[in-house]
């Protein structure tokens, strides 16, 4: 259930998806709920390797990573809001576009610092003190999250696409959604940037 909250309190993985959802539709947001989910791997493989035990204890590491985030938030919200051609009709992005928006998605999820804290601090409280197995019980918890991070990701896809017709119809909607995007991006980029470890 802990999960399940985290998961669905609204954060950068889940801006991204409604707003692509919203602005490309169906198939690229869905695109970048996949994305959002395999940036979760390099965490947990992070994680069961110890290097997250590092990135916590060192103070440089940390940093390093938290302020490539915050960059890349910024650079995705000065592109939201220069971006005037983002909603469009065509709801079938071809290869490219969709690798493009992926590894936008995966990149995002990657520079999240807050990901390690969580497979590190987090999951490992519901692996049994005396399992033989403890990695079995990792890999299944982190699949589980992973399972569920993918399934509310694509439930709020869907739902931007639902509306989607009322923000075609409308420039001055398109306009205002941009703008929101762009200062929650920007929003969420300064708000890692005055995160301590």
């Amino acid at each position: 259930m802990t999960s399940l909250i985290v998961v669905l309190i609204p954060g950068t993985g889940v801006i991204y998806t409604v707003s692509t959802g919203l602005s490309q539709g169906k198939k690229a947001s869905l695109y970048v709920a996949l994305g959002c989910t395999l940036g979760i791997v390099p965490h947990l493989m992070a994680t069961i390797l110890g290097l997250a035990a590092i990135l916590h204890t060192s103070a440089m590491a940390f940093q390093l990573l938290k302020w490539a985030g915050v960059i890349y938030l910024f650079y995705v919200a000065w592109g939201t809001w220069r971006d005037k051609s983002a909603f469009q009709w065509d709801e079938t992005p071809n290869k490219v576009h969709a690798l493009s928006l992926i590894s936008k998605a995966i990149l995002m999820n990657v520079l999240n610092p807050k990901l390690t804290l969580f497979f590190l601090a987090f999951l490992p409280q519901f692996i049994p003190a005396n399992s033989s197995n403890a990695l079995a019980h990792m890999l299944l918890l982190s699949a589980i999250f992973m399972l569920m991070t993918l399934a509310v990701f694509v439930l709020y896809g869907l739902l931007a696409h639902t509306f989607r017709h009322y923000v075609l119809d409308s420039t001055r909607v398109q306009a205002v959604l941009r703008y929101g995007f762009s200062a929650a991006f920007f929003g969420l980029a300064s708000k890692l940037a005055l995160t301590e470890k």
